[in-house]
């Protein structure tokens, strides 16, 4: 493709894969190669799964044959010299990013004088920005923009930080997602999809409320598709509720549609967020959804009883009525169904790739 666009941009991300942080980062590449620019990305982990665009430099193969105290500093000058090399326009740093000195230096010697971009991708902004007030404005109030993805984010730093130089861009979805793989699942199911961290995700709530709502015995099945540190933990608390047969566990698969297409709808329990991908993605695929008001993003996504239903955080009892309302009220089921994919048509890549451009002048 002939760069219509003279400007570089090198996006630095955790890894590409795993998660919805990383897929946007991924897509992010997509839409800005797609606009013109020239794109690099640099990843600090060897987890490239995610379809990407522009060129990649891989830390995490460096990482993987030394990563001694020696090894890391080798890492970061190659990652400065990559820099220095390319004269980069903007630098888009995706990663969640902890530790003061090490970002300093990063920030301070690697970044120096470029126009660096710094993306909060949680509500749990202690990821991303300094927890220590003070330390987090010497590291971050004089970047160039700090994007948020979702207007809770961005008013939880103003508050914090008195941050000026606040955006918020949401992550984009494909609103022509690839389908083309279909499974043969029988039987009639809800699904659950991410990354199985219950600390984050709050899967047991959605075990415990679907124990109780009436899907079970009207032979709904919950999938839950993803992996994770807690899948034992949660395989475990499934036997306990004796929904052996009734709950699923399908492993993570880099592209979930053709699993999340023939679902009646998909759910998410999470204590905190970002802007969920597992929500826009389903409602792409006109799948409409239930979500607890988590901070952040399901309440800039759902419209209750519009594209889904939206429901108080951390009540067993709530999310389990809302279950059965969702499978047995077919008038509402069918509106939200209805109205699932132009709900997030504002999420578009071309929307949102327009929101960037302004950004990158």
């Amino acid at each position: 493709m002939v760069k219509t666009n003279t400007k570089k941009i090198c996006i630095v991300v955790t890894s590409l894969g795993g998660g919805g942080a990383e897929r946007s980062s991924a897509t992010l590449s997509e839409i800005l190669f797609d606009l013109g620019y020239d794109v690099h990305i640099v990843s600090v982990l060897d987890d490239i799964q995610y379809p990407y665009k522009g060129k990649l430099l891989n830390l995490g193969e460096l990482k993987a044959k030394n990563d001694s105290s020696l090894g890391r500093l080798q890492r970061l000058g190659v990652f400065k010299g990559y820099l220095k090399k390319h004269g980069f326009d903007y630098v888009i740093d995706n990663r969640t990013r902890i530790g003061f000195w090490k970002e300093l230096i990063i920030s301070r010697w690697a970044y120096k004088t470029k126009k660096i971009i710094y993306c909060v991708r949680s509500y749990n902004t202690d990821l991303y920005i300094n927890p220590n007030k003070y330390l987090g404005k010497i590291l971050y109030r004089s970047a160039y923009k700090i994007v948020t993805v979702s207007l809770a984010i961005k008013e939880k730093l103003e508050k914090d930080y008195n941050f000026n130089n606040l955006s918020t861009i949401y992550n984009p979805i494909d609103l022509k997602p690839d389908e083309t793989k279909s499974e043969n699942f029988s039987g009639k199911y809800i699904l659950f999809f991410g990354r199985l961290d219950d600390s984050v995700k709050n899967i047991s709530l959605l075990l415990e409320a679907y124990s109780e709502s009436n899907l079970p015995d009207l032979n709904i099945k919950l999938k839950i598709l993803g992996d994770g540190e807690d899948k034992d933990m949660l395989i475990e608390k499934t036997e306990s509720l004796k929904l052996e047969e009734k709950v699923e566990f399908l492993g993570f698969q880099p592209n979930p549609n053709s699993i999340i297409k023939p679902s009646l709808f998909t759910v998410l329990t999470s204590r905190y967020e970002g802007f969920p991908r597992a929500l826009i993605e389903s409602l792409a695929l006109e799948v409409p959804v239930i979500s607890v008001d988590c901070k952040s993003g399901p309440n800039e996504i759902v419209v209750d009883e519009q594209n889904g239903l939206l429901v108080e955080n951390y009540n067993v009892e709530a999310l389990a009525k809302a279950l059965n309302k969702m499978v047995q009220d077919e008038e509402l089921y069918l509106h939200c169904k209805s109205n699932s994919k132009a709900s997030v048509e504002k999420f578009s890549k071309e929307d949102i790739g327009m929101q960037w451009r302004t950004i990158l002048k």
